[in-house]
């Protein structure tokens, strides 16, 4: 986990971010920091934080929140196996996101959609029902 400052450019967190493919902008990168949905070696940072080779970024986006350990740095926005390769993602986190994702996919699945729509009658029953309970 050694830093070689000297040969690693100066790129900025949020346009690293960018680079890496994880926000289709650097504003909404910037936002996110802004936000503190993204942690810098487990701690908020702004946006032009220098980012170092080995430090490891926690990010959420959307449901997803990944742990990944920066393996390379670039200020350019390439091609998705490109930009993959510029950070690593724990294996921890990979767990968590699987495991997530079945939850959701088991949650979806148990809830069945009604068999029909809803009559005249039933539609004023729910909205008298929900009168009553002030719902």
């Amino acid at each position: 986990m050694t830093s070689n400052t000297q040969e690693d450019p100066k790129i900025r967190l949020d346009k690293w971010l960018w680079a890496a493919r994880f926000y289709k902008t650097r504003s909404l990168a910037k936002a996110a920091i802004e936000g503190g949905k993204v942690h810098y070696n487990n701690q908020r940072c702004k946006p032009g934080k220098v980012v170092e080779t080995g430090a490891r970024v926690t990010l959420r986006t959307g449901w997803q929140e990944r742990e990944v350990i920066i393996d390379g740095i670039s200020g350019q926005r390439r091609g998705a196996p490109e930009a993959s390769l510029l950070y690593r993602e724990t294996d921890d986190s990979v767990r968590r996101r699987e495991d997530q994702a079945w939850q959701r996919k088991t949650l979806l699945a148990s809830q069945l959609p009604p068999a029909r729509r809803p009559s005249k009658k039933d539609r004023r029953t729910l909205q008298r029902f929900k009168e009553q309970n002030n719902i």
